[in-house]
C-alpha cells in the first residue's frame, strides 16, 4: 500500500511531509534542472527549443506543436544574407537598400503615412519583392520552429531567390543567371533531410513570380531555378504563381500594415467599417505605353469620364508623380468598389491595399486572383469581388459603373464584410509579435503546406506517389477540386485560362 505525501503527526504542527513527499519533490526539481539546462544549451546554440518528449503533456496539455514542427536550413550566406547586403545591385533606378531594412518591411511610415490613412502603429513603407526576408524572419520567431528535422512536419529552405532573379535578369549570360539556382540545387540533393523524402517536405518561397523561374533551355526571361527536377519535388510559394503548372502556390504580396497584436487588426477593421465611402469606383495605377485597346486603358477613360470614379494622381495624371503608400490607401479608403487590371502579370499588389482598405476588388481575369490565392481568398469569388471579363470591357464597352450601380446595396454590405473579414489572412504582422489569435497570410501558407507535405509523406509510406495537381493545360482545375472530388470537367473559367 502506499504511503501517502502527508502523514497525520499528533503534535501541534499538525500535518507532516511523509518521506515519499521529499522523493517527489526531489525528482521534479531534477527535472526542471535538466529541461533549464536544455533551454541554455539551445539559446547559445541559436537554435530553436523544441521541449524534450517527457514535457510533451506537461500538466495534462498536449504538446501545441505536435505534427506542426518546421525544421529551417542554416545556409551558406551567400544564398540569403549575402544578397541581402548586396542590396543595391536590386534596381538600376531605385535605391533597395532601404527596403531590406526591419527585416523586409523597409522603413516605418509615422503618424499614419500622408493624410492619415495608414495605422498609427505597424505602417511600413513595404516593397512587394521583399517577402522572401519577410517569410524568413517570421519562420525566425516561428513558434514550431525546431532543430531537430526528424520532429518537422515540413522543411523550409531560406534562398532569397526573388533577390538573385533581380540582380542577373538583364545579364545576357544564361550561365551568369542560372548560376546561384543550380548551386542552391545541387546543395541540396546532398542533404540527409533532402534525401528523407527525396524534397517532397520541403518548401522555399521565391519572393517574385512563378515567370521569373521557369526559362527554359532556349533562353528568354529569368532564370531556370523551378525547371530543375529536384525544385519540382518542393512546394514553392511565390506572389504570383502559374495556372499550369503542380507546384507553385500563390501567396499575398505584402501590403502597408504589419500589426503587433490582435487589438490593432480589431481596431482597424473597425474603422474600416465606419469609413465613409464618397466614391463608388476608383482606380490606383498610372497608364502604360500599349493599345488603348485594353483593360487599364478603358478604366481610366471611363474613370476620367465619371463623377464618382477618382484615380490616383488626378484624372489627368499619364506618368507616375507624388505616389506613396498613404496617397495610395487613402485613395482605396474613399470608394466602394477598387478596380484591378492586370500588373506586369496577371496580379497586383494593389490587390491587397485594396483588401486592407475594405475596398471590394473588380477583376477582369480569372487568373488575378481567383486561380492564385485559393489558401487565402474565398473560393466563392462572387461573395467579395466583382468579375467583369475583359472581352466584354473592351470589346463591348461595356459601363463599369453601370454593373456597380446595378449591385444592390445590401449585397454591397455583406461583400465589403467579407472584405473586411479578410483583411488579417492578407496581412505579415510583426516577427516579433506573440500570442496573436489572428491568422495571417503567414500563418495561412504554413498550414497549408504542411497539410501538403502530409499527403505527401502519406502517400510515400504507401509506396505511391500523391498528386493534388498535375502539370499542363488543366492543373489549374485539379486545384479547384472540393475534399474528395476525383474528375475535372468544364468549368466556367474555360474561356479565359487557355495556355
Amino acid at each position: 500500500m502506499m504511503k501517502p505525501l502527508f502523514s497525520r503527526s499528533t503534535t501541534k504542527r499538525g500535518v507532516r511531509p511523509s518521506p515519499t513527499f521529499y522523493v517527489v519533490v526531489l525528482s521534479m526539481f531534477l527535472w526542471a534542472l535538466i529541461f533549464s539546462l536544455h533551454c541554455s544549451t539551445s539559446l547559445q546554440s541559436g537554435d530553436a527549443i523544441k521541449p524534450p518528449a517527457f514535457l510533451s503533456f506537461r500538466f495534462g496539455r498536449p504538446d501545441r506543436c505536435a505534427g506542426r514542427y518546421v525544421y529551417m536550413y542554416d545556409l551558406p550566406p551567400r544564398f540569403n544574407a549575402d544578397l541581402a547586403r548586396d542590396c543595391r545591385r536590386l534596381s538600376a533606378s531605385t535605391d533597395m537598400c532601404k527596403h531590406v531594412a526591419n527585416d523586409g518591411f523597409g522603413p516605418p511610415i509615422t503618424g499614419g503615412g500622408d493624410g492619415g490613412s495608414l495605422p498609427e502603429r505597424g505602417a511600413y513603407d513595404t516593397d512587394q519583392f521583399m517577402l522572401g526576408m519577410i517569410f524568413h524572419a517570421r519562420m525566425r520567431q516561428h513558434e514550431c520552429l525546431t532543430a531537430d528535422p526528424t520532429v518537422a512536419a515540413a522543411v523550409y529552405v531560406p534562398f532569397y531567390a526573388g533577390f538573385d532573379a533581380a540582380m542577373n535578369q538583364d545579364n545576357s549570360d544564361l550561365t551568369v543567371r542560372d548560376a546561384l539556382p543550380q548551386d542552391m540545387a545541387e546543395w541540396l540533393v546532398r542533404r540527409p533531410e533532402w534525401r528523407a523524402m527525396g524534397g517532397r517536405d520541403h518548401f522555399m518561397l521565391v519572393g517574385r513570380c512563378t515567370w521569373d523561374f521557369l526559362r527554359g533551355p532556349d533562353g528568354g526571361w529569368g532564370n531556370a531555378l523551378m525547371t530543375y527536377p529536384a525544385i519540382h519535388n518542393m512546394t514553392v510559394l511565390s506572389v504570383e504563381a502559374s495556372p499550369w503548372h503542380g507546384n507553385d502556390f500563390a501567396v499575398p504580396f505584402p501590403s502597408h500594415f504589419h500589426p503587433s497584436s490582435d487589438a490593432e487588426v480589431i481596431a482597424w477593421q473597425h474603422r474600416m467599417r465606419r469609413q465613409e465611402r464618397q466614391r463608388l469606383w476608383c482606380f490606383a495605377g498610372y497608364s502604360r505605353p500599349s493599345s488603348k485597346r485594353t483593360v487599364r486603358a478603358q478604366i481610366m477613360e471611363q474613370c476620367g469620364r465619371s463623377s464618382r470614379c477618382a484615380m490616383l494622381g488626378g484624372k489627368a495624371t499619364t506618368t507616375p508623380g507624388n505616389y506613396s503608400p498613404g496617397h495610395a490607401m487613402r485613395l482605396l479608403e474613399s470608394a466602394e468598389f477598387c478596380l484591378q487590371p492586370r500588373g506586369d502579370g496577371f496580379t497586383r499588389k494593389s490587390t491587397f491595399d485594396a483588401i486592407l482598405a475594405g475596398c471590394i476588388p473588380v477583376f477582369f481575369h480569372p487568373v488575378s486572383a481567383y486561380l492564385q490565392y485559393m489558401w487565402h481568398l474565398p473560393r466563392d469569388y462572387r461573395s467579395y469581388s466583382v468579375f467583369i471579363p475583359r472581352d466584354d470591357l473592351v470589346g463591348r464597352n461595356l459601363s463599369i459603373e453601370e454593373v456597380m450601380r446595378k449591385i444592390p446595396p445590401e449585397k454591397v454590405a455583406r461583400m465589403r464584410e467579407e472584405v473586411i473579414r479578410l483583411i488579417p489572412t492578407v496581412m505579415y504582422r510583426d516577427p516579433a509579435a506573440k500570442g496573436m489569435w489572428f491568422k495571417d497570410a503567414f500563418d495561412v501558407a504554413i498550414e497549408r503546406v504542411i497539410d501538403r507535405v502530409a499527403k505527401r509523406r502519406h502517400a510515400v509510406a504507401e509506396g505511391r506517389e500523391y498528386q493534388d495537381s498535375v502539370d499542363g493545360d488543366y492543373s489549374w482545375k485539379y486545384d479547384l477540386l472540393e475534399d474528395g472530388q476525383k474528375d475535372i470537367g468544364p468549368h466556367e473559367f474555360d474561356p479565359y485560362v487557355a495556355t
